[in-house]
């Protein structure tokens, strides 16, 4: 009976000392390279596979530290804002705050922000501006930020010039409660915020920005 290529694949993982017992066929099975057209012994070949696997795993470990690079400077910047509304005193510029704030920590070129349901002593902000109607439906059906090209929003018309992506995010004392407000940040690149991103990161500033922006609610 002719052995097929899977029975010596099973008998050679089944009886891992052959070579061992056989040492002469190192020496004589050639494979070929996968490194250019010649022909390299099976000993040569497991050498530049696993120089192949140590190269993959460095790639690995540079892109993990790059990441936790990165990862190290975005809590960085996060910390930072949030601390700049928690000194931030005057209630009234805090909205301002929560913008600009924004936009020179994120290098976000455009940022907006609208929120209703304020204070009496608030209600005449630039933040309070009268809203239309679709405004605080769309707020309220945002469970989790959105993130994708500028598709005609009325929230992207807040910013200072057409975003060609944008991301929005809910402002909400919690996850229970009625929408009081929307965040709304804008790139003129089309690739800053997508359909398919995370929305980890923009959901803690949305977090953020809420506890921080309930001075302005009536008390109750």
């Amino acid at each position: 009976m002719e052995l097929s290529e899977q029975d010596l694949a099973a008998y050679l993982a089944e009886h891992p000392d052959f070579f061992e017992r056989h040492a002469e066929l190192l020496a004589t099975v050639q494979l070929a390279s996968p490194h250019g057209n010649r022909a390299v012994s099976l000993q040569e070949r497991q050498i530049e596979m696993l120089r192949d696997k140590m190269r993959a795993l460095e790639h690995r470990l540079a892109d993990m530290m790059r990441n936790a690079a990165d990862n190290e400077a975005l809590s960085g910047r996060l910390l930072g804002w949030a601390r700049a509304l928690l000194e931030q005193t005057d209630a009234s510029a805090l909205p301002r705050r929560v913008v600009e704030e924004l936009r020179e920590r994120f290098d976000l070129p455009l940022a907006a922000l609208r929120l209703w349901g304020m204070a009496p002593e608030f209600a005449g902000l630039d933040e309070a501006a009268p809203v239309g109607e679709d405004i605080p439906v769309l707020a309220n059906s945002l469970s989790q930020p959105f993130c994708g090209a500028n598709a005609g929003f009325e929230a992207a018309r807040w910013l200072s010039a057409p975003p060609q992506s944008l991301a929005m995010v809910a402002l909400r004392p919690d996850a229970q409660s009625a929408a009081f407000g929307l965040l709304v940040l804008g790139s003129p690149q089309s690739d800053r915020f997508t359909a398919d991103m995370g929305t980890e990161v923009l959901a803690r500033v949305g977090e953020v920005a809420s506890s921080a922006l309930l001075r302005l609610l009536p008390r109750a």
